[in-house]
């Protein structure tokens, strides 16, 4: 049996990227999953190619009337509910100067607002069926800074301290939410933003310097990781788990080698 045999799930951002393995991922232990996406096509080619225990469901994460038909969809279609995923994120890199109000608002309408809705629609499912696991996907740079990400790290810290809030809340039910802070992202998000004639994965491949190995491996073996450890949360495996950070950043946030010093 697999570790999510039985279990059924909704993955947001699922179309590609982290969503898209993680739902694969899902499948292969045994879920069945909503593939919950706003790219229609993608998100329809990625959900068939996953066969009768995928399904695709069109969710735009700001808008509630869209979570109430995608959780009506989940629990009508496969007759529950056990986990959600809320991975879908859009990125946005500009000095705080440079960024207008209207994309500010945009980036946390989806990035914490979408989390939000997400948590509260399943809270009665998941009450109902005697718990479950909410899985948060975070970055990086929702626990260590950077400049040009007013926005995008806004909307990352804040998802730290809703897991934190629901935990406490809906531990009572059952109902464990964790965070994953993976330093590595789908290239879609981060090709606007790499001079032109770079491969946005060899480029991602750089801000691994304390594991050289990483340069060696594909984007998607990197992803894979973080869907590793989004499964684990999902899983019976992390009982014991609520309300807490889970970091795959290769050792980022450890801190800094000096060079010329010993052991560097």
């Amino acid at each position: 049996m697999g570790r999510l045999e039985g279990k059924v799930a909704i993955v947001t951002g699922a179309a590609r990227g982290t969503g898209a393995i993680t739902a694969r991922l899902f499948v292969e232990e045994g879920a069945r999953v909503v593939v919950a996406d706003v790219q229609e096509e993608l998100g329809r080619e990625t959900a068939k190619a996953l066969g009768d225990a995928a399904r695709f469901e069109r969710l735009d994460v700001g808008r509630e009337e869209d979570w109430s038909r995608v959780v009506d969809a989940a629990t009508g279609h496969f007759g529950g509910l056990d986990v959600l995923v809320n991975n879908a994120g859009i990125l946005l890199l500009a000095a705080i100067e440079e960024t207008s109000l209207e994309d500010y608002q945009r980036i946390i309408r989806v990035n914490q607002i979408g989390p939000f809705l997400g948590i509260r629609a399943v809270t009665p499912v998941l009450r109902e069926r005697g718990g479950g696991s909410i899985v948060n996907v975070s970055s990086i740079d929702g626990v260590m800074a950077k400049n040009g990400e007013s926005a995008y790290a806004s909307s990352k810290w804040a998802m730290r301290g809703l897991t934190r809030v629901a935990a406490l809340e809906l531990g009572k039910w059952g109902i464990r939410v964790n965070v994953v802070c993976p330093e590595q992202g789908s290239t879609d998000m981060t090709a606007p933003y790499v001079p032109a004639g770079v491969d946005p994965g060899f480029a991602q491949s750089f801000t691994h310097p304390n594991l050289p190995y990483q340069k060696d491996r594909t984007v998607e073996e990197r992803i894979e990781d973080i869907a590793r450890m989004i499964l684990f949360l999902a899983s019976d495996d992390s009982r014991s788990c609520t309300g807490a950070d889970y970091l795959v950043d290769s050792g980022n946030t450890a801190g800094r080698r000096i060079k010329g010093t010993p052991g560097a």
